[in-house]
């Protein structure tokens, strides 16, 4: 519908649009067709040294189009193009650029496969070839690759030597020179430093990348390592150099051997002036503060002997060393006494003391497992002493031993749950204590008794007049009331009794 109306109004903007994009697309159309007769690599990429082929090839898909020449040309930089290769089928080949006139060579030397190769290739090579056919009817067709050249750096790293100081200085460098694409260096290390970087370009397209490594040196840094990595796309791996810092200070100087021991005849007595620096030390001096030195001193360097301790080693020997950064002494005063100390061996000491320490921590870890088992045994094990036999109390065995007389007045005493007492106010019953009933077992709850118990509780009872019961004193009257007869088998309850 569209179509139709645009045919109708030929000034529309809607047939000006159509026919807009229709010739878009046949232009396209007609450029990819020229894009597709000659064939090239879009992209290779070599070395310095080394040779790259250029691939070049014609196709016509009908047949049609007649090639009458070929042409290599290098695009250095843009809009300058050099013509370094050209074949003719009659006229044969030539080579115009003489930069290239003899590196450059034809592989098959023909129309439809003109590929070249170039060799011993440089840096300044890089850049645009266009492979351009001189064609029948339909003009000139060509194709183009670009040229990378790759580079490998040359890759470096070094210490410089430095004298310690406050300010931040350059103690390391690492470089990758001449190397295409830039490279990408870091560093590695625990010295607590930064670094910087630069780069440089060259006149043939190479890059040179330089990194310096700053810190505030000190002389404990002097000997440690960092290490520099160079990271670069032609090569296999990252190239790692290891780099030993120099830093340079003045002496210091401290005096070893001197152990408070100097005692009269004595003999090799040493010290040792031990002088740490960078760099080395260039002159060691021994001196006496007592002026002179004794004349059984020897000096050897850095260390003094006295081959025989006296009093005139009682002094003060000064050690000075130097180096070209400056001087530095120390000093010790030695002591000559009249004997010899005793002194322990330390290592006598350090065994007793662990021996003694090991005893303590076996003693503490008995005395605790002592103490749980001991608590343990107090809360849950049996009673470690033996109770005393039960005494059956009020039974009618007790009655017939009680003692006759007058009761005595004592405290009152609360009584156990198990006791039974009875407090006689008159006269007991008396019960019959024949044979059987002896025989038979103990009234009142008593413990039956053996053949002599009964004839002993028999008699006492006739030494008391046969009454069967203790009188009460308190009541005479009731001495002469007549007992009760009580069944046996039953019980019977006294009086009371009031005090």
């Amino acid at each position: 519908m569209a179509r139709d109306y645009a045919e109708r109004c030929p000034g529309s903007p809607a047939r000006n649009t159509w026919l807009a994009a229709a010739a878009a697309a046949i232009l396209l159309a007609a450029h990819g067709i020229g894009a597709q007769k000659v064939r090239v690599d879009e992209e290779v990429e070599a070395y310095p040294t080394e040779s790259v082929d250029l691939r070049c090839k014609f196709v016509d898909g009908g047949g049609k189009t007649k090639l009458t020449q070929v042409s290599w040309i290098w695009e250095p930089i843009e809009g300058q193009r050099d013509n370094i290769a050209v074949f003719h089928p009659i006229y044969g080949k030539s080579f115009p650029n003489s930069d290239f006139q003899d590196r450059v060579v034809f592989l098959f030397e023909t129309l439809e496969n003109p590929s070249i190769r170039i060799s011993n290739l440089r840096m300044a090579d890089a850049g645009r070839y266009t492979c351009e056919y001189a064609t029948y009817p339909s003009g000139n067709e060509q194709g183009t690759t670009t040229l990378n050249m790759l580079a490998k750096p040359k890759n470096s790293a070094k210490a410089l030597t430095v004298q310690a100081g406050s300010k931040s200085q350059v103690v390391a460098l690492c470089e990758a020179a001449d190397g295409k694409p830039a490279a990408t260096i870091k560093w590695m290390g625990s010295v607590g430093g930064n670094h910087t970087a630069s780069t440089t370009a060259g006149p043939d397209g190479t890059v040179t990348v330089r990194s310096e490594y700053r810190m505030v040196p000190t002389p404990a840094d002097n000997g440690k390592s960092v290490m520099c990595m160079v990271d670069q796309p032609t090569q296999e791996q990252p190239w790692v150099s290891s780099v030993t810092l120099s830093v340079e200070y003045p002496p210091t100087v401290q005096i070893e051997g001197y152990d408070n021991n100097w005692y009269v005849g004595r003999s090799d007595a040493v010290l040792v002036c031990q002088a740490n620096a960078n760099p080395e030390p260039t002159d060691v001096t021994w001196t006496s503060a007592s002026g002179s030195m004794p004349d059984s001193v020897l000096v050897e360097g850095n260390k003094l002997t006295v081959r025989k301790v006296d009093d005139a080693v009682n002094t003060t020997f000064v050690c000075e060393v130097r180096n070209k950064l400056g001087v530095s002494k120390q000093q010790v005063t030695t002591i000559v006494i009249e004997e010899e100390k005793s002194i322990a061996e330390p290592q006598t000491g350090a065994i007793v003391g662990s021996i003694l320490g090991a005893l303590i921590f076996i003693a503490l870890v008995i005395g605790i497992v002592f103490f749980i088992r001991k608590r343990q045994d107090g809360g849950e094990g049996p009673p470690k002493h033996k109770p005393p036999p039960p005494v059956k109390a009020g039974s009618s065995t007790e009655m017939l031993t009680k003692p006759s007389g007058p009761p005595m007045a004592t405290e009152t005493a609360p009584l156990s749950p198990g006791d039974v007492y009875y407090e006689t106010t008159g006269g007991e019953p008396v019960t019959n204590l024949d044979d059987d009933n002896i025989g038979g077992g103990a009234l009142n709850g008593g413990a039956p008794l053996d053949d002599s118990a009964k004839y002993d509780k028999v008699n006492e009872l006739k030494d008391h007049g046969g009454d069967g019961h203790h009188g009460n004193d308190l009541d005479p009257s009731r001495h002469e009331a007549p007992a009760a007869n009580i069944a046996r088998g039953e019980s019977f309850v006294s009086s009371p009794m009031y005090v």
